[in-house]
Parts: C-alpha cells; sequence; structure tokens
C-alpha cells in the first residue's frame, strides 16, 4: 500500500492538470472543464481526464509519478545499509526489474528508493507486492543503478546487460 498522504498535503506541488498541460495531454480548455467536473463530484481528475478526453491510463499515469516525484526526498542508496529482512523484501530480479530499493523501516512504513523513470513500475510492483504502507524516495538513475549493484549485485551481468534490465520495461 502506497502512502501519497505526504504529497496530497503539499503545496508546493504542481497540480496534474498543470503537468498534463505542460506535456500536451490535455489544453489549458480541457483543463478547465475537468477541474469544473470536479468541483460537483469528489471524482479524481485522472478519471475524469481519460474519460472525458481519452488520456491514456499511462500518460496520467507518469504525469502523477512526475509529480511525485518532485517533492519526493532526495537520498542516495550507496549510504544505506540495508539489514537481511528488509532486502529480502524483492528478490534481485525484481529490485532491477522494478528499478527499487528497500532502504529502511520507519515506524512501520517501508521506505524504498528508485529513480524517476522506474518510479511507475515501482509504484505499481509495490501496490500489488508489498501490504505495508509504503513510501518512495528518489535518486537519479546512475545512483539507482549503483545502488541495486551494491545490494542486489548480479554477479555474471555487465554494465550494459544491466542497463537492459532496468529498461527493459517503459516507465510508463
Amino acid at each position: 500500500m502506497l502512502n501519497t498522504k505526504r504529497v496530497e498535503e503539499c503545496p508546493m506541488s504542481i497540480r496534474l492538470g498543470e503537468l498534463l498541460v505542460e506535456q500536451g495531454a490535455i489544453t489549458v480548455s480541457q483543463r478547465d472543464e475537468i477541474l469544473t467536473i470536479q468541483s460537483k463530484t469528489p471524482r479524481p481528475f485522472g478519471v475524469i481526464a481519460e474519460e472525458r478526453f481519452g488520456v491514456s491510463p499511462s500518460t496520467i499515469e507518469q504525469a502523477w509519478a512526475s509529480q511525485y516525484a518532485m517533492i519526493a526526498t532526495r537520498v542516495d542508496p550507496l549510504a544505506f545499509e540495508i539489514k537481511e529482512p528488509l532486502r529480502s523484501l524483492v528478490t534481485k530480479r525484481q529490485a532491477w526489474q522494478f528499478g527499487l530499493i528497500p532502504m529502511q523501516e520507519v515506524e512501520g512504513e517501508i521506505e524504498f528508493v528508485t529513480a524517476m523513470e522506474c518510479l511507475s513500475r515501482a509504484l505499481r510492483f509495490v501496490g500489488w507486492r508489498i501490504p505495508q504502507l509504503c513510501t518512495f524516495r528518489i535518486c537519479d538513475l546512475h545512483t539507482l543503478k549503483l545502488g541495486l549493484a551494491m545490494h542486489y549485485p548480479f554477479e555474471s551481468l555487465d554494465g550494459g546487460l544491466m542497463d537492459q534490465m532496468i529498461k527493459k520495461n517503459p516507465a510508463a
């Protein structure tokens, strides 16, 4: 279960509608129409954008991941010593495939680190695989690869194969 409370409470995050306009997924007038509809119903912005204007779920998901990444705390996965019970939450293959590293548990909440490029698939993974509350921290893709190599090493993989594995599935 992903804990999105911190994202929703952060007043400095850019709104999903603004991101979708910036990305060219919707126009300013479409954004305003969605906001008008949303003011009359408690439906999420992304759902209305999908239904009303045919915005793809993957576009909505990527915009939401971008929004989350803008406000998420930046960390260095190389600076963490990961204890075995936490490391065993994900296999080597899962860590590389979904681009995430469980770093620590704080008050029953698992903190993961991922890169912006992997955030969408990492979010999906924890949503169906990890029953606890989860929060994500962000690092750049290069640092994530170094962290994965340190915490979930594949002895027989070279750098090129590691790049292919982490980029195998697009983020959205």
